[in-house]
């Protein structure tokens, strides 16, 4: 029985921290390059000298969702959105980071820069650039940026080696522990941003799913505890 009360506490640990994941993914519905995030539940079993198998479960590991998410129209040149696969891949103080969030503006150099002031890059890695004052700007489906004097550059689309890599940093913001490979095949679209690619209305349920199941487990736990004190009071007797 002891294995059980075990099993039931990590059991609500990974619970709780499932119900965490899924309030932050409802909050976040409505923001810009959002990406749904899931929980992998998780069983260790181990071998005992004496008795049964202990039986620990957790829930450590973090799936984010690849699907699309919503498409909206702004009209504006420097609001950029990915159709397909893949993430705009970043410059920041902490190294390359990606995100599927693609409001851009130019800094007074003609850098593009996310509202955090981090550098959009191109596909060799390097700064996107945009000659000051360049009028006309437009962007190509493959990702070549031009003005009306030619090409200036193509930014680059890239997906993480290994999509279980994929570890969230902030909101919008990813690290790919394993590298990026580019992503070829893949549409960017300009005057265009992409929503969160959140189902509220599942998430909602889902939630709901959580909260009994924890409800169920803690139960049992209030139940076992009342078992042990009574034991407890009869042994002492």
């Amino acid at each position: 029985m002891e294995n059980a009360i075990y099993a039931a506490l990590t059991r609500q640990s990974g619970l709780m921290r499932e119900m965490q994941v899924v309030a932050n993914n409802i909050a976040n519905s409505a923001t810009t390059g959002f990406r749904q995030e899931g929980i992998v539940f998780s069983e260790f079993i181990a071998r005992t000298q004496t008795g049964p198998s202990l039986s620990m479960a957790t829930a450590r590991v973090g799936i984010t969702s690849d699907r699309q998410g919503p498409l909206t129209q702004t009209g504006a040149p420097l609001d950029l959105a990915i159709q397909g696969e893949g993430y705009f891949l970043l410059d920041t103080p902490r190294g390359e980071r990606l995100t599927r969030s693609g409001a851009f503006s130019t800094t007074p150099d003609g850098e593009l820069v996310t509202s955090g002031g981090y550098r959009l890059l191109d596909a060799g890695g390097a700064p996107v650039l945009v000659p000051p004052g360049a009028a006309d700007l437009q962007l190509a489906a493959d990702g070549t940026l031009s003005t009306r004097d030619g090409a200036v550059a193509q930014i680059g689309v890239v997906r993480p080696v290994d999509p279980l890599g994929l570890v969230r940093e902030d909101g919008v913001m990813f690290v790919a522990e394993q590298g990026v490979e580019p992503v070829e095949n893949t549409m960017i679209l300009q005057g265009f941003l992409e929503g969160a690619n959140v189902e509220p209305v599942s998430q909602i349920a889902r939630m709901i799913e959580v909260q009994r199941a924890y409800e169920l487990g803690q139960s049992f736990l209030d139940s076992e505890d009342e078992r042990i004190r009574n034991a407890l009071k009869t042994l002492g007797r």
